[in-house]
């Protein structure tokens, strides 16, 4: 898939804006993230302010001595949900995120084998809405089952 200056350029930004929340957010200095990321402090903060290109490999590594989780936050930004994506870096969320984002496509060609090629794109949204209920009833069916635990017999 061939991306167009304009689109290399949101994704940039994108990009740029996560890692500036999270170089702010960390709790070391910057030029310390930039030593540890391998990069010149001016550099870091260029990339910050989206003034210089930056490979998702060099993103990454700053997520990750920032103390976020990378694949979640990435793909949260380059799907334009920066706010999450800066919301739940450092949370339980975010770290959920970066398992299940890891851990789908090896369970989809599992479980679908052959059958992965009669999905449809259109049936996304609808299956991330059944995935956020099934999660849904999970949690309450962990919360009820924690409450009549520890009511009296």
């Amino acid at each position: 898939m061939h991306q167009t200056p304009s689109a290399n350029g949101q994704a940039n930004d994108s990009l740029a804006r996560i890692l500036a929340h999270a170089v702010e957010a960390a709790d070391k200095p910057r030029h310390q993230i930039a030593r540890e990321v391998g990069m010149h402090r001016e550099t870091l903060l260029r990339v910050m302010r989206g003034e210089r290109p930056i490979g998702l490999d060099e993103a990454a590594c700053i997520l990750v001595v920032c103390g976020a989780f990378p694949r979640a936050s990435m793909i949260l930004a380059l799907t334009g949900q920066e706010d999450l994506a800066c919301e739940w870096m450092r949370s339980e969320m975010g770290e959920f995120l970066e398992e299940f984002f890891s851990a789908l496509p090896v369970h989809l060609e599992r479980t679908l084998g052959r059958r992965i090629a009669d999905l449809r794109p259109r049936w996304a949204n609808g299956t991330s809405q059944l995935v956020a209920r099934m999660l849904a009833k999970h949690i309450d069916d962990f919360a009820n089952r924690d409450i009549a635990m520890s009511l009296p017999r």
